[in-house]
């Protein structure tokens, strides 16, 4: 990345003009002011002052003060905050605690969430070295990573953390594991030389050693070109920095319509006020009636049921291995409609492996299934020439490519250590990137020597003389081998090749022994996809969710792999890193819903991709490992990090970590995600329909020439029970059979969609009706007193509600044929409200204070069968909607 002009040491400006990559080592030093030998004491106190100290940058902290009046300005909870205060001046203490705790919890929350976010931050800053070593006036210090500076020449060896980003001046077989910063699974050799082209993809970047990654093998020199923000893992940091994390789609719906209940509960004061008034009712008990029935309008128990559905689902989640981070994060998963995942580690087993072998004619994809002389020599060969040592639990530790060798030449029955003791080493030549080769000396237990060469393919067929088959040596066939090297690679395999040579003696010239070969064969290598990608891939798409591949890994190698588990067929689905730079954010868009694989990308790159498909109103979910995933994983509608290979930055910019890295987890979360969705509507849709039957019941009477049905303390007490127990029931209800064979809910879909609010106005003029319907017959009929037909009006209104919300447990599915006994919990809630109810009427100390009395027999069985209707009506509702559901079938998204 470009950075502001260096000076030499002496003080003489040196303005760099091209990326570092491309400028050779030599000069690369005269431009940073530096040699060799490194800097001077002096020199780099006075670079320190002007670039500062090596850290990562920080956002601007918030304390917890902000962080916590910050959860108070949701309309909704201020809303809460009113009917509070509005109960306590009613005397409903119970009332006003329970809507206290209610916003608190919700604050305590949200301030959790805030502070999940700004550990991501320190995460990133942790991840960097700490220590380094570096050449200061030819001395070698140890020095904090955060004192280092631009022209600081650094020491690297196997184990350490590049603690900046360097330029390469010196290196000695140097291999450095980017995956964390490209996503490349296999650890990349660094050399001196500079790569050619301004725009070349990070990972191709071979002279450059980023800060963050880490070196496995060799050693080398690197003068420091950027610290801190300048750094590659600083320009990560920034976009943390300046990536807002958004509200969920349950966030934004409970907002929306917290809003529009508010505007909507001060109307309904404002009318029954002035409509009571007029028909001349005391003022105060008009005043107290309104008041009442607005707070009653509000479901305040609707945080508490959000809350607990959430939380129960999040634990649920748990057990199928899947960690919720932040718990309205959870109902997100139900509106994804595109899931962006990483390949290496995610779709993929994040493992090297031999895939395919070519030998003697013969091209097989285990190395257990054939035999004879040439396949012996070949699995030999991959035994011996090797620096590959079996750990303490067997697995082989070393270089990720010669693991999988080791491990495909000890499947074949030949472990290097049993192999070795009758083939014992020599000598060797060890692999550097001119040569691209590696060679090993054995001796021969007939005899002599042998020499088993591996390599990049082309350069050992271009080194060998013969080639062996099964009835000895022949000529080599170059061009059919270059045919097999080119559709392996096509493949998106790494294609290795095997020769050998046999000596009388060793050669005084060791190099001289890589020429005039005998060829071998061939081994493709990659890292496979999981075994149950395919059919998690498949699930996706069966419930109308586009999964697409995003990965630092080459395009071929990305492509194979889509094709493998079916998320991409054609390669006009591809686009790589270099075509997105140079598309504009329009131009994305224009293609981004028909691409399902973008390769070589960097950071900023997959941030790009995630802001193209949230502005076309897709709902993105961000499945990755590394730190290059953090920013889009915080973009995202959602971020899922892996829990086993995921590095803690990813992590902490996650809302949900996948326990066990498998892609089919997310498929789980999904349903899960839907499920808790559904709940949370199924509450709003029963407590506004019953809410509805309230606020009819009230405002209706006056106009039918009927006295005010309810009393305050009545609308506070049906508001209380049936709102709480059954809602919070809600919470336990299992998931709809087709749950997953639907599309995902438009991202821009009213939490009031699919006919609630319809449902919300005709079930609560039902229940009104029938509530007025039996205080209309027990005063011209009955003849009974006021406090017993307002008994029968407020029994008939409570336990309508529970029959209302046994019905609307399911939108079409009868609830008997659900079960009655499906959700214990809600059969529980629904006994024990009615207990409380039938406590209300009977218990004698609790007539004076709901202003009750006791009913006889006929009308507490007119109240009884009354409260029925509902259910039978809604009942008959839902069959219809199962007729209308069988003649028009719903389908999920696919290709």
């Amino acid at each position: 990345m470009d950075s502001p002009t260096r000076a030499h040491a002496d003080g003489t400006p040196a303005t760099r003009t091209r990326p570092w990559h491309t400028i050779p080592a030599d000069e690369s030093l005269g431009v940073l002011g530096s040699g060799r030998t490194g800097l001077s004491a002096a020199e780099v106190a006075s670079r320190f002052e002007t670039h500062g100290a090596n850290v990562l940058p920080e956002g601007e902290k918030r304390t917890l003060g902000h962080m916590v009046l910050d959860q108070f300005k949701d309309f909704l909870i201020l809303l809460l905050i009113g009917a509070a205060v509005v109960s306590g001046l009613l005397g409903e203490v119970t009332d006003t605690i329970a809507i206290i705790v209610i916003v608190l919890l919700n604050a305590v929350i949200g301030v959790v969430q805030e502070y999940r976010a700004e550990r991501a931050m320190e995460a990133l800053r942790e991840m960097a070295a700490t220590r380094a070593s570096v050449r200061r006036a030819g001395e070698v210090l140890d020095v904090a990573a955060a004192d280092l500076v631009p022209g600081d020449v650094v020491l690297l060896e196997a184990g350490r953390i590049v603690p900046a980003d360097l330029r390469i001046i010196e290196s000695a077989q140097l291999r450095v594991a980017e995956a964390a910063l490209t996503g490349e699974s296999e650890a990349v050799e660094k050399r001196v030389e500079a790569v050619a082209g301004d725009d070349t993809p990070l990972g191709d970047r071979l002279s450059m050693a980023y800060r963050g990654t880490q070196v496995v093998h060799g050693r080398g020199e690197g003068v420091v070109a950027e610290t801190g923000v300048d750094t590659e893992l600083g320009r990560i940091a920034g976009l943390l920095v300046g990536t807002e994390g958004g509200k969920t789609p349950l966030q934004k719906r409970l907002a929306g319509f917290g809003r529009a209940l508010g505007l909507a509960a001060l109307g309904l004061c404002a009318i029954v006020f002035v409509v009571g008034i007029i028909r001349g009712e005391d003022v105060l008990l008009m005043f107290l009636t309104a008041v009442s029935l607005a707070v009653a309008a509000v479901p305040e128990a609707l945080p508490a049921v959000a809350t607990i559905t959430l939380a129960l689902g999040a634990r649920r989640m748990v057990h199928t291995h899947a960690l919720v981070r932040r718990l309205p994060a959870v109902e997100t998963l139900g509106s994804v409609t595109y899931i962006c995942t990483d390949k290496t580690g995610t779709l993929t087993v994040n493992r090297m492996t031999a895939e395919r072998f070519l030998a003697d004619g013969q091209t097989v994809a285990h190395a257990d299934g054939v035999s004879g002389p040439v396949w012996e020599t070949l699995w030999r060969g991959m035994a011996l020439c090797s620096d590959v040592v079996p750990g303490p639990d067997g697995e082989p530790l070393g270089d990720p490519t010669e693991a999988a060798l080791y491990a495909a030449a000890a499947a074949a029955g030949f472990t290097r250590a049993e192999v070795e003791g009758a083939w014992p080493r020599v000598a060797e030549l060890p692999f550097d990137s001119e040569r691209k080769l590696m060679t090993t000396f054995h001796e021969d237990p007939d005899g002599g020597f042998v020499s088993f060469t591996k390599g990049a393919a082309e350069a050992v067929l271009a080194r060998s003389a013969t080639q062996l088959c099964g009835d000895g040596a022949g000529p080599v066939d170059t061009e059919e081998l270059n045919v097999d090297i080119d559709e392996i690679s096509a493949d998106g395999l790494r294609v290795l090749g095997y020769a050998m040579r046999r000596f009388d003696a060793l050669p005084d010239d060791l190099s001289s022994a890589e020429m005039e070969l005998a060829f071998l064969g061939l081994v493709g290598l990659m890292d496979p996809p999981r075994e149950e990608a395919a059919e998690a891939v498949g699930l996706c798409r069966s419930a109308g969710i586009v999964p697409v591949m995003i990965t630092g890994d080459h395009p071929a190698t990305a492509m194979s792999i889509a094709r493998r588990i079916g998320i991409a067929r054609r390669e006009t689905e591809v686009v790589t890193g270099v075509e997105l730079d140079r598309m504009t954010l329009e131009d994305l868009e224009a293609r981004v819903l028909d691409t399902h694989v973008y390769a070589r990308v960097a950071p900023e790159q997959k941030l790009k991709i995630v802001r193209a498909l949230q502005d076309k109103g897709q709902f993105v979910a961000m499945t990755g490992d590394g730190v290059n995933d953090a920013p889009a994983l915080r973009q995202a509608d959602i971020g899922v990090a892996m829990g086993m290979t995921g590095t803690d930055v990813a992590k902490e910019a996650a809302s949900m970590i996948l326990l066990d890295d498998n892609f089919t987890t997310i498929v789980r979360a999904v349903e899960e995600g839907r499920r808790i969705y559904d709940n949370i509507r199924k509450f709003i849709r029963y407590t506004m329909t019953s809410n509805a039957g309230e606020i009819f019941t009230i405002l209706l009477a006056p106009f039918l020439g009927l006295p005010i049905p309810l009393l305050p303390i009545h609308i506070l007490w049906i508001n209380l029970v049936t709102d709480g127990l059954p809602g919070l029931a809600y919470a336990a209800e299992p998931a709809d059979r087709d749950i997953m064979r639907r599309p995902p809910r438009p991202p821009a879909q009213s939490i009031l969609a699919e006919g609630m609010a319809a449902q919300m106005v005709w079930v609560g003029l039902l229940l009104g009706g029938v509530s007025l319907a039996v205080m209309a017959f027990a005063i011209e009929v009955l003849g009974a007193g006021s406090d017993n037909w307002r008994s029968m009006v407020f029994t008939v209104l409570c336990l309508g509600q529970l029959g209302n919300a046994l019905a609307i447990r399911s939108q079409t599915e009868s609830v008997f044929s659900q079960g009655l006994l499906s959700n214990r919990p809600m059969t529980g809630a629904l006994a024990l409200t009615v207990a409380l109810q039938m406590a209300t009427l009977y218990v004698p100390f609790l007539n004076p204070i709901f202003r009750t009395a006791p009913l006889s027999p006929l009308e507490l069985g007119i109240a009884l069968g009354a409260s029925t209707i509902v259910f039978w009506v809604v009942e008959a509702d839902k069959l219809v909607r199962r007729v209308r559901t069988r003649r028009k079938p719903a389908t999920a998204g696919g290709w």
